[in-house]
């Protein structure tokens, strides 16, 4: 995906407000949501002014905010230049896949040694419900949401919190990668068939089997994603 221009603030979100979690929590959730849902695109810059003026809230909280989400690897923060949603360079997204691929393998192996029988069944239903809205529409967000509850009853069955917050950081990191990938005609429909792989494997309890086809899975998607990456590589937009 390009980079955009600055923060035009076309985004759904509500200004934070009095709520359990404190307010820098509130600004960390709605800046990662916005990144996440695409509102806020690789390489745009984040102007300060305009983001304390749509949440409501100090420049000492955004700051807060913004070097966490710098932490995450969803923003960089250059001093004296201010912030950018980050774009990850060619190299960068090559390494974060392959990382990516070996932690989802070690979760499906988890998966297949501790997840209940309920659990696989859940599973089975996720890839039925992502096989459905591929069937129905091309949407990037849909499918991507669709994705998203594999992994939520993947990583709960595999009980392992170490595991679901590196896993959960670097799907963060590629998710413009993985937009790209499921945009390719024909891609989601492959997806839906690896997936079935992979479950039918975990259902067979072939721990070897279902990682390795996990492992695949995820270096096809990395494939057309750094096709992609490598032909529109750009300077971010002041």
């Amino acid at each position: 995906m390009p980079p955009s221009s600055p923060v035009s603030f076309a985004w759904a979100i509500e200004p934070v407000g009095a709520s359990d979690t404190s307010i820098r929590q509130q600004t960390i959730q709605a800046l990662r949501q916005a990144i996440l849902n695409f509102q806020l695109k690789p390489g745009q810059r984040l102007i300060e002014r305009e983001l304390i003026e749509r949440l409501g809230v100090s420049r000492t909280t955004l700051r807060e905010a913004l070097r966490e989400l710098a932490a995450e690897g969803l923003v960089t923060v250059v001093p004296q230049k201010g912030a950018r949603v980050c774009a990850p360079s060619f190299e960068e997204a090559a390494d974060l896949y392959e990382v990516r691929a070996a932690l989802e393998s070690i979760v499906v192996a988890r998966f297949v040694e501790r997840a209940s029988d309920d659990e696989v069944r859940a599973l089975q239903e996720t890839v039925s419900n992502y096989k459905r809205v591929a069937d129905r529409t091309t949407d990037i967000l849909a499918l991507l949401s669709a994705k998203e509850s594999f992994y939520e009853v993947l990583i709960r069955g595999a009980r392992s919190h170490a595991l679901q917050q590196l896993l959960e950081g670097i799907k963060a990191r590629v998710q413009a990668l993985r937009a790209t990938s499921l945009s390719r005609p024909g891609r989601a429909m492959e997806t839906v068939i690896e997936l079935q792989a992979i479950v039918a494997a975990i259902t067979q309890r072939e721990t070897a089997l279902a990682s390795r086809l996990c492992a695949e899975h995820v270096r096809t998607a990395a494939q057309t994603a750094l096709v992609s990456l490598r032909e529109t590589e750009v300077a971010p937009v002041d």
